[in-house]
Formats: C-alpha cells, structure tokens, sequence
C-alpha cells in the first residue's frame, strides 16, 4: 500500500519503522528539513519537506496515488486540516492523532464530519491501558478482545505458586480454570507452549481469558490479586488526567505530585476527588512525605524516561506498590525488561499497534480483517484478532486437522459473544472472531496461519 505519514517526531517515526518493515511504500512529510533527512537516513522511504497541511505538498508527496494518509504532528488541528485536505485531494483513508481533552468528548463528531477513518489519542490508549492494569494488580500487562470480554494478561509466576511445574495441559484440569496459557517468556527466549510445555516458577506467561475466569485462576494459583484501594501518580500530564478520571468510579484514593503550579490549579479543578501535590517527585523526602510507603499502586507518568525508571526503582525498594512506568525511547530496552519496573507503558508503540492493525485490516483481500493487533512479550510476538469470512480456508475445519506454522497457536474463537477455549475438535466458522498468538510478523490474513505446503 502507497501511505503517507505527516510528522515524524516520536509516534510518526515509530509507525513509519513499523510499516516500513511490513513493505508498505512510505512517503514521509516533515517541516525540519534535519529531522526528515534523519528518517530517510535510518529507513528506506521518500521525504518530502514541506507542511502537510498545504495542498501542493501533499500533491508533491503524491496523495492522489495514496491509499492512506497519516497525521502524527504535534498539532490536533494541523493533523484534522491534513485528513480534510488528504480527503478532498486523493479521497484516501485518512488517520489523525488528537490529543487534547477538549476535543474527547467530540471525537465521534469530529471522525463523521471530517470523515476520518480513525482518530487515535495516546495518552488516552495508555490511560486505558493503565486502568486495566489496577484491575489486575498481579498483572504486568493486559491487553483487550472482543469488545473488551477476553483479556490477554501477561504476568509472572511467583515462587511457591501451585503453577510451578505444570503442564500448559494440566493448568485447566487441576486448578479448574477456563483459561489458556499461549506464550511464556524464560530469560530471552519466547515460547509459544503445547500442552507437554511445563511450567516454572519465573517464568513470564501470558494468558487469555474471560474476565471472570482471570479472577478465578488467580485465586486457584494462589496468587494475590487483590483490589487497589490508593495511587499515587508522578506527573500532572494528560495521561495523568484521562487516568484519574477513569478511576473516579472505583472511589480510589489518588495522589499526584505536579512540579508545575499552574498545572496543579488546573488539575484541582479538574479532578476535585484526587490530593495534587505541588513538588517534585523525583525528590525522595517529598515522595515520602506523600504516603510512597502506604500507597497500593505507584505510577511514574512525567515525560523524562530515567526520571520515571528511577522513581519506579526506588519505589520498589519502599513498598510493594504495583508499579507502572512511562518509557517513551525504545533504546536498551533489553536492559529495561530486567529492571523491577513492573509494567512499563509505551504511548507510541499503542498508538502504532492500533495503526498497523487498522492497515493490515484495509489490504486484508479475503475479508478476515485483523480487527485488533498488541504487540506482547516485549515485541517479539503478536496477539492478532481476525474476523473469519465466508470464503476463509480455514472455516469448518477441525482445528486438529489444520496444518498450523510453527510458534502459532489459536488461543481464542469468539462466537457472537460466547467464548470458546479451543480444543482439537473445535472449528472457526463465518462470523467468528479468532485470536491468534504467534512469533510471527506482518500476519495479514487468516490464511497467513497455514504453513506452506512443500
């Protein structure tokens, strides 16, 4: 596909990187002629200097061949008038980042009217992602299918735990749980496990379920899973602000320490339920003062990536808060994966996964369109939902009868909202929603699952 991205600063970067490696024909528009030569220098695409939001530049960057146009600037209303202008000039799918509250409550409107196939705010993917995570304290990471009924959560098992050495196959008959182990992280090796894989305590595994049966296996794997009754949360951004108000149902106690005292007036009006604390949160003394010691859960939100990896470290030294740290940077992040920094969120690379998804959905030729798509187990594999269609290969067959690639497994068959566990017997019919985990990449279509035949 012909895709043009507009801006390339931490996002636009990050999703041309990703498009780039899927073979997509990328052209790249930038205003900062150093930033775009950076781009073109590190991946193999076509630059254009110029602002997008001006007609002939996207002539010039070829909008009337494009199939999609993507709007990743700093600006909200920069990118609206790029999807309008992209619209009217090559009448292609066009994207837009909006990140500003203000515009939240209107993004339904705003989609219609400008007709924009999608708008993605990542402050507020990451605020999601962090609420779902309070949910399940014991959880590193928690991803969502099926209009939010099956969860893939990832976590790690504990010394001690009755999941030590067992089998994947025996975890559901002897803990009686509906749940289905699909990917197991040991030292740096990913594995996507068969029945006769066994278990040990420290492993990283990542299961699917339903929300209630998540609940279940935690108590029968006598793991603690209890609610989380106070947060204290280090930068006063707009992350900070669309997670406080998730929150406000759950009654939880929420502090947030802001260095900017006019962003804490602002914040006190917005949030009247949550204690903002003016001062600086990588100051230990203050940190302290505030309740760091008692808190239940502890998030380093500021924009400064080793601001956040310190203060997350030096939590886990105080108490046993569930921790969730910002990282923005994708450098070492190999060292940062074996640092006690518990789940560590990374707005760009949601924000790119939701776009990617939304891609491989429009070229999808067979009509089993990736409907969601998470990058897991630190990027090396992909949780991948499909809708299956009526012309699919694989529909009516018996799974145990189909010839899967290697390190793939279905770990999930919705049928019009009742989720099936899969077993040998069971089949992907038209109208099911699958879900697919696997270490292969660039999965983009149902068919993509079969091994080739040789």
């Amino acid at each position: 596909m012909k895709i043009i991205v507009v801006g390339c600063g931490k996002v636009g970067y990050t999703l041309i990187d990703q498009l780039n490696n899927e073979g997509h024909d990328i052209t790249v528009i930038d205003q900062d002629s150093d930033t775009l030569q950076t781009v073109t220098n590190s991946v193999d695409v076509m630059g254009v200097e110029g602002n997008g939001a001006v007609y002939q530049v996207q002539i010039d960057a070829g909008i009337r061949d494009a199939d999609l146009l993507i709007a990743t600037t700093s600006s909200d209303e920069v990118n609206m008038l790029c999807c309008l202008i992209a619209r009217k000039a090559g009448n292609c799918h066009t994207i837009a980042r909006i990140r500003d509250p203000q515009y939240s409550s209107e993004i339904n409107y705003l989609r219609e009217e400008l007709n924009l196939s999608m708008a993605i705010n990542p402050e507020l993917a990451a605020a999601s992602e962090i609420s779902r995570l309070l949910k399940f304290p014991s959880a590193i990471k928690v991803d969502t299918f099926a209009g939010s009924r099956v969860e893939l959560i990832k976590m790690i098992i504990p010394a001690q735990s009755q999941l030590h050495d067992l089998s994947v196959m025996e975890v559901a008959t002897k803990l009686r749980c509906n749940v289905l182990i699909c990917a197991v992280e040991r030292g740096n090796d990913v594995i996507i496990p068969d029945g006769r894989f066994r278990l040990q305590a420290g492993d990283k595994i990542s299961f699917i379920s339903e929300a209630a049966a998540a609940m279940h296996f935690f108590r029968s794997a006598g793991i603690v899973n209890n609610s989380i009754r106070s947060a204290m949360f280090v930068g006063g951004g707009k992350i900070t602000y669309y997670l406080a108000k998730m929150l406000e149902p759950t009654h939880m106690k929420i502090r947030i320490i802001e260095k900017d005292v006019s962003r804490c007036r602002e914040l006190s009006e917005l949030l009247p339920d949550a204690m903002i604390i003016h001062g600086d949160g990588s100051d230990e003394q203050l940190l302290l003062e505030s309740g760091l010691a008692r808190t239940e859960a502890f998030a380093s939100l500021t924009g400064l990536d080793e601001e956040n990896i310190m203060m997350s470290l030096y939590t886990g030294t105080i108490c046993d808060a569930k921790l969730i740290t910002k990282v923005n940077r994708n450098s070492f992040e190999n060292v940062i994966q074996q640092m006690n920094l518990g789940s560590i969120i990374n707005p760009k690379m949601i924000t790119a996964d939701v776009i990617v998804s939304y891609v491989r959905a429009m070229q999808n030729s067979m009509g089993s369109n990736v409907e969601t798509l998470y990058k897991i187990v630190a990027g090396k594999a992909e949780a991948l939902e499909f809708r299956v269609g009526k012309d699919t290969p694989v529909a009516g067959v018996p799974l145990e009868q189909l010839h899967f690639k290697d390190n793939l497994l279905i770990a999930c068959i919705n049928r019009h909202g009742h989720v099936i566990t899969p077993r040998g017997k069971d089949t992907m019919e038209p109208g099911d929603r699958v879900i697919v985990v696997t270490t292969h990449s660039g999965l983009k279509d149902l068919k993509d699952i079969l091994r080739e035949r040789g």
